[in-house]
């Protein structure tokens, strides 16, 4: 019979192709198309359960969406980079999400393990020195690029999924494997809670590779991540002339100017650390033409959900002052967010008894801060512990 590592060092060829074409053919968020397909050949292939697309993503809570247009462009440049046609239907119009179910038949309780499959909307190095330069996978897709290592978790977790099948003898309960588009900007994971992904899930784990963790350790558990919402502003005013009749203008540039400088001094938070930035502000078209359009995206973070909260409503109301100042009128557009929230000592102690029970690591670390940073996995935990269930 193979042992667990005889299973593992037998997939770790298969690993290194799926991750250095993942790399290649990187895909933004709600864009993954082609990964999405050639994971849901695999999982078929091993003969999971899946549920794909809508059956897994609730429309109306996805946030961050492409326009249409770019919706359709991505899925055609998917289907010409090798997406696979049988598939790509079910991924129409955005829907990315794979879950891929093993029920092993004998009863315990529901497993879910989660991975995200987006890439960072960055261009790649092509300096000769860069590996995936060097070694031919750099990305083909300008702007979009695995900077974060989601192509290694989709590859790690496929790799899990022929491990756990080819165990099914040993196993009981069921094991859900969670596959999320839009990790980047924190869109993804709340529209797969709205649709029920989570609801029977007994057991969570999400899963990143390590950053600033040493080659060999695992943590068990990250805690302190920052609960965040972004937003998207558009000021409305109206157009003139700056020299003939600018005050028959409404000047959409200054009322983001204004908002901008407000938004940059709120005061901190008893609670814990805030957070708010302005990242982006866009406005004008001429340097006589008062401006008629301003767009500013903006996102605040906070120690707890409370904190956020708090930081948020304080932005909304800078932001409507600033409109207000200035006459113009304003949208605001949620384009993400995720929560504050803790692993369960008891699954993050079960996970490090096994992890060192198997004798694979050089170092078990309970848990490790992520205070300066946000991850939307934290809705699938947040859900799995208010059903009274263990998530880390």
């Amino acid at each position: 019979m193979n042992t667990l590592s005889d299973l593992v060092n037998a997939r770790i060829p298969q690993m290194q192709t799926w991750r250095r074409d993942l790399h290649q053919y990187a895909e933004s968020g709600w864009l993954e198309f082609r990964t999405a397909t050639l994971v849901a050949e695999e999982l078929h292939r091993l003969g999971y359960q899946l549920q794909l697309g809508r059956e897994v993503i609730d429309a109306d809570a996805r946030m961050g969406l492409p326009s249409a247009e770019v919706l359709a462009q991505q899925e055609a440049r998917a289907l010409q980079q090798g997406a696979l046609p049988q598939w790509l239907p079910h991924f129409s119009g955005g829907f990315c999400g794979v879950v891929a179910t093993l029920d092993t038949g004998r009863p315990g309780p529901v497993m879910g393990f989660r991975v995200d499959m987006d890439a960072l909307d960055q261009t790649e190095s092509a300096a000769a020195d860069h590996l995936p330069t060097r070694e031919g996978f750099a990305s083909c897709n300008p702007g979009m690029m695995h900077a974060c290592g989601h192509d290694g978790h989709t590859t790690i977790v496929l790799a899990l999924a022929g491990v756990l099948m080819a165990m099914k003898h040993q196993l009981s309960g069921s094991i859900k494997l969670i596959f999320q588009p839009a990790e980047e900007g924190v869109r993804g994971a709340k529209a797969m809670v709205a649709a029920g992904v989570l609801d029977d899930v007994d057991l969570f784990t999400a899963i990143h590779l390590g950053t600033g963790v040493p080659p060999g350790e695992i943590v068990c558990g990250s805690d302190s991540f920052l609960a965040t919402t972004k937003l998207d502003v558009r000021f409305t005013g109206v157009g003139a002339h700056a020299g003939g009749k600018p005050e028959e203008g409404r000047n959409a540039l200054l009322a983001a100017a204004q908002a901008t400088l407000a938004l940059h001094t709120l005061p901190q938070h008893s609670g814990g650390v805030a957070r708010v930035n302005v990242g982006v502000l866009q406005a004008g078209s001429g340097r006589n033409v008062v401006p008629d359009v301003a767009l500013m995206k903006v996102e605040t973070r906070g120690a707890s959900n409370q904190v956020n909260g708090d930081i948020y409503q304080q932005a909304l109301r800078v932001i409507a002052g600033a409109a207000a100042m200035y006459g113009v009128e304003h949208e605001i557009t949620l384009m993400g967010g995720a929560r504050s929230c803790t692993p369960s000592p008891a699954w993050v102690s079960f996970i490090h008894q096994q992890a060192e029970a198997l004798g694979l690591f050089s170092s078990v670390i309970d848990s490790k801060q992520q205070a300066a940073g946000s991850e939307d996995a934290t809705y699938m935990m947040e859900r799995v512990q208010q059903r009274g269930s263990l998530a880390s």
